[in-house]
């Protein structure tokens, strides 16, 4: 864990970097997470502020959207499609046995602080389902063998 004063000054960074922006709450969000791999609790009272706006709402954005993390993400995150034509391929039957393999949920990590397990809606590889994406990278036609390759 960073200080909490490396961390508060990082985030003013950003912030000033970005408050010239028309609508800089997504793009503050995305730098903060790129620097620190999620938005630390402590962003939020500090974003508000800047922005002028509630806690609530920037909490709230933070929430809605999927791709904002709230706690660190494991060494390796494994995000599975969940969009319909990887359903109709067999990607929940294969999200099952991930998560019992795993010992975890979707939005978790091992307790080894290994694996992240993510739920994304539409990879564009609905061709090729199950679909999912393996630290970044896309893999096609999935079964649960892929947790060897995260088990690593």
């Amino acid at each position: 864990m960073l200080d909490s004063h490396v961390q508060t000054d990082r985030i003013a960074e950003i912030l000033d970097a970005h408050l010239g922006l028309e609508g800089p709450l997504l793009p503050i969000l995305h730098a903060i997470q790129e620097a620190f791999g999620y938005i630390p609790e402590g962003a939020i009272p500090q974003i508000a502020k800047a922005l002028m706006l509630s806690k609530a709402e920037v909490h709230g954005v933070v929430s809605f959207y999927h791709d904002f993390r709230e706690m660190p993400a494991g060494r390796h995150v494994l995000k599975l499609c969940r969009a319909e034509a990887c359903q109709t391929m067999g990607a929940d039957g294969v999200a099952d046995r991930i998560k019992a393999a795993l010992g975890i949920d979707w939005h978790e990590t091992t307790a080894d602080g290994r694996v992240t397990l993510e739920p994304v809606f539409c990879l564009g590889l609905c061709a090729c389902g199950p679909a999912a994406m393996v630290d970044g990278r896309l893999v096609g036609r999935v079964d649960e063998s892929v947790v060897a390759e995260v088990a690593k």
